[in-house]
């Protein structure tokens, strides 16, 4: 990353946290109480906002296809590729009906600024380095389903920035099979632009598509093994439907 090129965009970025520093402290009352619903509702407005804010800040225009896919309300898992940083920002400014947080990497919760407020928002971290902490970290996001919050994860487990898509990993799925709640697949294309490409944060046209969602309850152990692949053909071809789609823009 370069550091001088990145001073005023990261001070834009942090700018965006200022107007929403009570929604944080509203998020954490409502979690005293255990009221759920109340903190969905201010995590949904907390990442609605920040999401459109950043996003404004940084310059970029994302174009949404699939919209009307999109359910109504959660939880529900998110699950599509994922090429840079930027995939945060871009699921924020979309997905506004319903709460979710992000299955991420440890290090992000070691953010200056931004480490705390992924959390704040019911995401759950991985340590990749081992399986087990890998599949205990699947379990928590799993009991935060059972209580009604949405997560978003990336199955590919780190960015591509543009190049060759990773496997999805197979015990993603677990997320959502497990609980029962449907998983609605997600392509995105154009976010590595916006840091990874160039070493810089800066805007850019971002391309989505969200597909239909794909019901989880009750279904066979043979219909879960396939999910996996299924999953990754749709998010897959996604991509390259977005890729032809921006260059003909």
């Amino acid at each position: 990353m370069k550091l001088f090129a990145n001073f005023f965009p990261i001070m834009k970025i942090i700018g965006t946290l200022k107007p929403i520093k009570q929604n944080f402290r509203d998020m954490q009352a409502a979690r005293d109480l255990g009221d759920n619903e109340l903190e969905r509702e201010r995590i949904l407005e907390t990442t609605s906002y920040w999401g459109a804010d950043i996003m404004n800040r940084l310059g970029s225009d994302i174009h949404v296809y699939g919209e009307e896919n999109i359910p109504d309300e959660g939880p529900v898992v998110l699950m599509g590729n994922h090429q840079g940083y930027a995939d945060i920002f871009t699921y924020c400014a979309v997905f506004t009906k319903f709460q979710f947080g992000f299955v991420a990497k440890r290090e992000l919760a070691e953010l200056p600024f931004f480490g705390d407020k992924i959390k704040a928002i019911r995401s759950v971290f991985i340590n990749r380095d081992t399986a087990r902490s890998s599949m205990e970290a699947i379990n928590d996001g799993i009991k935060l389903i059972e209580q009604g919050f949405s997560l978003a994860i990336f199955p590919e487990g780190t960015r591509s920035k543009g190049g060759e898509p990773k496997p999805f990993m197979k015990g993603s799925v677990k997320l959502a099979t497990k609980p029962g709640v449907p998983i609605v697949p997600v392509s995105i294309e154009g976010t590595y632009k916006m840091l990874e490409q160039d070493g810089y944060f800066h805007g850019d046209d971002i391309y989505i598509k969200i597909h239909p969602p794909i019901p989880t309850a009750g279904i066979s152990r043979k219909e879960e093994k396939e999910l996996i692949p299924n999953i990754e053909k749709t998010v897959m071809d996604g991509v390259e439907e977005l890729k032809k789609l921006s260059q003909s823009c």
